[in-house]
C-alpha cells in the first residue's frame, strides 16, 4: 500500500478495482470506513477520505443511516476516466514522440499491429 502516493488514493484506487472487475457491482455496499481502516492498518479519517473521493466523483453514494454504496453506473464512470488516464499517460506521449521522430499515426499503427502479432 506504499508506492508514494497518499494511502488516501490508493484506498479509492482499490476500491475503484473492484468495481471494475465486478467483484463490487453496482448497488453492493461498499466496505466501511473502519473496515478499510483495519484492513489497511490506517486511521479511519485516511480511509474516509478515500471514500469521500469515490462520493464526490459520483462513483459511491451515501445512504444516511445505511453505509456507503456502488452506484449506479459506477463501472462505466471508472472504465471512462480509466481510458481517459490512459490516453493521457501513454498515448500523448507516445504520439508525441512518434512527431519528434518523423512518425505518423498509420506507422504508429502498423507497429503496434506488428507488436501485437508476435
Amino acid at each position: 500500500m506504499d508506492d508514494g502516493r497518499p494511502l488516501f488514493q490508493q484506498i479509492a484506487e482499490k476500491i475503484e478495482a473492484s468495481i471494475l472487475d465486478g467483484s463490487l457491482a453496482e448497488e453492493d455496499q461498499a466496505p466501511s470506513t473502519n473496515a478499510l481502516s483495519a484492513f489497511y492498518r490506517v486511521n479511519p479519517a485516511t480511509a474516509g477520505k478515500g471514500l469521500n473521493l469515490l462520493v464526490d466523483r459520483g462513483i459511491l453514494v451515501k445512504r444516511r443511516g445505511l453505509g456507503t454504496f456502488v452506484a449506479p453506473g459506477a463501472q462505466q464512470i471508472v472504465r471512462e476516466e480509466r481510458v481517459e488516464q490512459f490516453a493521457q499517460h501513454y498515448l500523448d506521449p507516445l504520439l508525441a514522440e512518434a512527431r519528434a521522430i518523423g512518425l505518423d499515426t498509420e506507422a504508429v499503427l502498423s507497429m503496434l499491429r506488428n507488436r501485437d502479432a508476435s
